[in-house]
């Protein structure tokens, strides 16, 4: 590493970090869990927040989450890289999706780590990130290995297209059985919600019920 540059896992100095996660409640329970392993410089629950923030603080990095209103994580990627390509980004997602971490990774993103880790092991992360290093939990690695040693792009799919991030992780859910009030737990979101996406994802996909849908979804291998 160039003597120029703040080594973060050697020196005093700690990353100085945005959070971006549409869920409040969920933003200050991970400020809790880093305590002074990193320096908090602000929030954001949505893309236009997140870009806005970015821009008045140019954090060493930014804790973004997957999916959020207004154009998802990559959405935020694209428009903060632009402009300002040192900062880092490390994702945090309750998604273990392959589509997801493949998607943040080519936005630019140096990492993917879900919301099952710890709050040592997200301070350690973060604090390797900023340093330069790429991480991501472990099940995650092959997904990213698998699609860079790939000589072909993946296959374009217009009906899988036609859905939202968000809905696309509904489907996954309800197509490996999961409940309404499940998947909701599972994706912080409410009942209803839930129950929108699904009727959302039927009506994109002309699709009548579940049965239909989790056939649909494991023809794909989404499941």
């Amino acid at each position: 590493m160039d003597d120029d540059k703040t080594s973060f896992s050697e020196g005093d100095a700690v990353p100085r970090v945005v959070i971006v996660d549409d869920h409040r409640l969920f933003r200050s329970g991970v400020r809790g869990e880093l305590g002074d392993g990193v320096e908090v410089v602000g929030e954001a629950g949505d893309v236009d927040a997140a870009v806005h923030v970015i821009g008045e603080e140019q954090p060493d990095l930014v804790l973004l989450d997957v999916h959020l209103p207004g154009g998802g994580g990559v959405e935020v990627l694209r428009r903060v890289l632009s402009r300002y390509p040192q900062i880092r980004f490390l994702a945090l997602s309750v998604s273990d999706a392959a589509e997801d971490v493949i998607g943040i990774v080519r936005g630019g993103a140096r990492g993917y780590v879900t919301k099952t880790i710890s709050g040592c092991e997200l301070t350690d992360a973060i604090v390797r990130v900023a340093d330069g290093d790429a991480v991501f939990s472990p099940r995650l690695a092959g997904f990213v290995l698998d699609a860079f040693s790939a000589t072909d792009a993946p296959p374009v799919d217009p009906e899988l297209d036609r859905l939202t991030q968000r809905e696309r992780e509904v489907l996954r859910h309800i197509a490996r059985g999961y409940a309404y009030k499940e998947v909701g737990k599972e994706l912080f979101i409410s009942v209803k919600t839930v129950e929108t996406h699904v009727s959302s994802v039927l009506r994109k996909l002309q699709l009548s019920n579940r049965h239909e849908l989790s056939r649909w979804a494991t023809a794909r291998r989404l499941v």
